[in-house]
């Protein structure tokens, strides 16, 4: 399905002119090489265009991005390009000194040209095949044409060729040979293929992809390299049997994914790329904003269209009318040494996962301070799962995967997630509001909990109670004690919350001595000694001796609340 839905979204994109022709890749370009009919080289062109720096800052000179012959998957040895290659193969020269070498690449490629072109009497193939064989490398570097640019040249960037006042990878006559060549030279094995359904000849080799962090260069979606996994003597892509358009169609269309740096996303070791069946990048706009943490104004812009859409009803963004029911597609992609391991794949209506992103965010909602993000990002939400002072501040691999998945698909959340978060509470000795969150979204989600939003000053679950509890005792000995370094909450916070039954009775006893140290403060001693009145008389059951996995993030939660309740205006109170 990951093919087949990619393969879709390529012929969208190639009946929007927004796609690269079969038979062809995009490759980034420095120069080209002009040359006249005997094949001489009149002239270099620099291709290079200036990139938007910070303000201030020199203009750098980046290479242009150009539709040029489908490059091959090169790691060593010799292989040449068809007519874009660096000047190692086009000149026979280059600055990293092996001048044996440089010799062999350009032999090569000479080889390919002539090959392919050498047959043919149009005076392009003519000119290209001069200038194979009249191109001398050994006199190469006093060419008169080279001197301008000559060390940038040397650098490595990819070179074209241009005569009479046009590319030759986009010379019609060129391309319908070295088209015919490729199928000629490969072996022509008929299988049905496993996305489009058809009989015919198969790709020997998927393509090769760039942009999955961690992942080698040229790492592989698909492939075989062992005799495990070559059944029946079906060796490489005969295995997976795919045309070679629809090898092309997936590899061009993830490729393009990957390289659209707006609309790719880290989480962990997994990157994410999204898109619409119909190739409207509008779609992908929304769901990246969804998953991230935006100003105000954006906010309630975004707010207003992910309700519209999780409704079911149309929603205008970016001058497009973006429909509910849009087939939309995630893939969550990981590395895996030379290949790359797909991490998840869900496919659903647009409408669907607003409804499901919606939903998380209202199960986040909890009460804070009026100067934190009303949003939480899950990046945001993972990173409280690391250790602050780690040296590594990544997320756990498999938790980032599966915590996206639950949000998208609605879910259960993963129990790793909750208990990480504790662990940090633990270690830390304290709650801020985005761990609260987490939990109390855990809770209503997975234990199907009524948590509330703000303090519940009538729940009387015991582990809810001991948390306000345990926050009125705290507020008690920093009352008493305006200067103290270390509270109780240093010293008991993780025993309360887990072993009530050993702890609180030595918290009250230490409590009534605070108090009786507050009877000169009338107005502070008995708003205080309400307050634990209050709670105490909501305690139905002795203290617990253990409380469960569950109570302890209800426990925490209380805890929460109850402190976040004294920052509350008077009104409210």
């Amino acid at each position: 399905m990951i093919l087949q839905a990619l393969v879709e979204y390529y012929e969208a994109l190639a009946e929007k002119g927004e796609m690269v022709r079969p038979g062809y890749s995009l490759a980034k370009i420095s120069f080209a090489l002009s040359i006249d009919e005997d094949g001489s080289l009149l002239d270099v062109i620099d291709l290079r265009e200036e990139a938007e720096q910070g303000k201030g800052k020199k203009k750098a000179l980046i290479p242009r991005q150009m539709q040029v012959p489908e490059q091959k998957k090169r790691s060593s040895g010799i292989a040449p390009n068809l007519l874009c290659d660096n000047s190692t193969y086009f000149l026979g020269m280059d600055a990293k000194g092996k001048e044996e070498r440089s010799q062999k690449c350009f032999e090569a490629a000479k080889e390919l040209h002539i090959r392919t072109f050498g047959s043919s009497e149009t005076a392009a193939a003519r000119a290209l095949c001069a200038f194979f064989r009249n191109w001398d490398p050994a006199t190469a570097e006093q060419n008169p044409a080279l001197q301008e640019y000559k060390d940038e040249i040397l650098a490595g960037g990819n070179l074209i060729f241009r005569f009479r006042g046009r590319w030759l990878q986009d010379a019609p006559e060129l391309r319908k040979l070295w088209l015919n060549k490729e199928k000629a030279d490969e072996e022509e094995i008929q299988m049905c293929c496993l996305v489009t359904g058809e009989y015919g000849p198969v790709a020997k080799l998927h393509p090769a992809f760039k942009g999955v962090r961690g992942a080698q260069p040229g790492a592989s979606l698909v492939s075989f390299n062992a005799p495990a996994f070559e059944s029946f003597r079906r060796e490489k892509g005969y295995n997976a049997p795919v045309s070679h358009y629809a090898a092309f169609a997936y590899g061009a269309a993830l490729n393009h994914l990957l390289a659209d740096y707006e609309h790719v996303k880290q989480l962990g070791d997994t990157t994410l790329v999204c898109w619409a069946k119909s190739g409207e990048k509008a779609y992908q706009d929304l769901f990246m904003m969804g998953m991230d943490s935006l100003d105000e104004d954006l906010e309630q812009n975004l707010h207003f269209a992910m309700s519209a859409l999780a409704k079911g009803k149309s929603a205008p963004w970016e001058d497009v009318e973006l429909q509910p029911d849009e087939h939309f597609y995630i893939l969550g992609l990981s590395p895996n040494a030379g290949r790359i391991s797909v991490r998840f794949f869900l496919r659903d209506s647009f409408g669907s996962f607003m409804q499901n992103i919606q939903s998380h965010e209202e199960r986040l909602e909890i009460d804070k301070y009026k100067e934190e993000r009303a949003k939480l990002s899950p990046w945001r939400i993972l990173q409280e799962t690391v250790n602050p002072k780690a040296k590594d501040k990544k997320p756990l691999p498999q938790l980032a995967g599966d915590y996206l998945r639950s949000i998208l698909l609605g879910s259960p959340y993963p129990n790793t997630l909750y208990i990480n978060i504790l662990l940090r509470i633990q270690a830390e000795r304290k709650i801020n509001y985005r761990k609260a969150a987490v939990i109390k979204a855990f809770l209503i989600k997975n234990y199907r909990e009524e948590i509330s939003v703000k303090l519940d000053r009538e729940c009387r679950h015991i582990a809810y109670v001991l948390g306000r509890l345990f926050s009125v005792l705290e507020e008690i000995q920093k009352a008493a004690n305006p200067d103290i370094n270390t509270t109780i909450r240093d010293k008991y916070f993780t025993s309360a919350g887990s072993t009530p039954s050993r702890v609180f009775p030595t918290l009250l006893d230490l409590a009534n001595k605070h108090l009786r140290k507050l009877k000169g403060e009338t107005e502070k001693h008995i708003y205080l000694e309400k307050r634990l009145g209050e709670i105490m008389n909501l305690l139905e059951e002795d203290f617990p001796d253990i409380l469960s996995l569950k109570d302890k993030g209800i426990f925490q939660i209380g805890y929460y609340h109850q402190k976040q309740s004294r920052y509350s205006k008077k009104e409210d109170k």
